[in-house]
């Protein structure tokens, strides 16, 4: 059974918005946020977690693209996620530092 059209994106760069931001944008927050994780909890565990549970976020994450109405805002909120994340990063290097 086809969709129905009265749901589906009429703009092409909407289309390319959200489909982007469910590959790119889900992959990056995704990732930063496992590597957070990382500076701040064992890193090693985390790092072997993350090939199961990142690949999952990564799922939800494009799922909820895909479902937003709107593709600009979801790239919005990627970005604002990734950034945070890389703050927290940053944080866990300068405060907890890795001693080997």
């Amino acid at each position: 059974m086809p969709a129905n059209p009265k749901y589906l994106t009429q703009s092409i760069w909407q289309r390319i918005a959200k489909i982007t931001a469910a590959i790119l944008g889900g992959y990056l927050v995704s990732v930063s946020f496992h590597l957070a994780l990382a500076s701040w909890i064992n890193h090693v565990n985390v790092i072997i977690t993350m090939a199961f549970s990142g690949f999952i976020l990564w799922v939800v994450l494009m799922i909820v693209a895909f479902l937003a109405k709107n593709g600009w805002k979801i790239w919005g909120i990627y970005l604002l996620l990734t950034l945070i994340f890389c703050g927290i990063i940053y944080l866990g290097q300068t405060y907890n530092p890795i001693t080997r």
